[in-house]
Formats: C-alpha cells, sequence, structure tokens
C-alpha cells in the first residue's frame, strides 16, 4: 500500500470562522467536505480540523473556502 500523496492543509493565520458565517460561526470548509474529515470539534466560531489521514484530496474544502485558507498539500 503506498502513502497517502494529497490532503489538505489549513492555514490557522488565515481561517476566521466569524468572516464565513458572521450569524453562526460555521466553516465553509467544514461544511462542504463530503468526506466528513474536515470539523469543528471544538464548537461554532472555532478553527476546524482536518483529518488529514483520512483526507481523500478532492478539493471541496479548498473551494469552499473564502478566505483561502485551505490548500491541498503534495507529498514528493
Amino acid at each position: 500500500m503506498q502513502p497517502k500523496k494529497t490532503f489538505a492543509m489549513l492555514d490557522f493565520d488565515a481561517c476566521r470562522p466569524k468572516e464565513c458565517d458572521s450569524e453562526n460561526g460555521r466553516c465553509a470548509a467544514a461544511t462542504a467536505c463530503t468526506h466528513k474529515v474536515f470539523k469543528q470539534i471544538d464548537g461554532r466560531f472555532e478553527q476546524p480540523m482536518i483529518f488529514q489521514d483520512m483526507c481523500m484530496g478532492c478539493w471541496d474544502c479548498v473551494e469552499a473556502c473564502p478566505l483561502q485558507a485551505v490548500r491541498i498539500h503534495h507529498v514528493t
């Protein structure tokens, strides 16, 4: 089995859930993650986390993030 070569990474300096959804504090990228590996575990208005070992590298979170705080990381 080959190791995973592509996964999402969060730029914690750029991530501000309140700016994604000022009323509910929901992270747009976490909401868009169809594989449910991008989650706001500590609650609303808190930065999400990515379970990178389960990330499929599908780009759903990257496309959903209005702050461009999520990037796809390629391991060579």
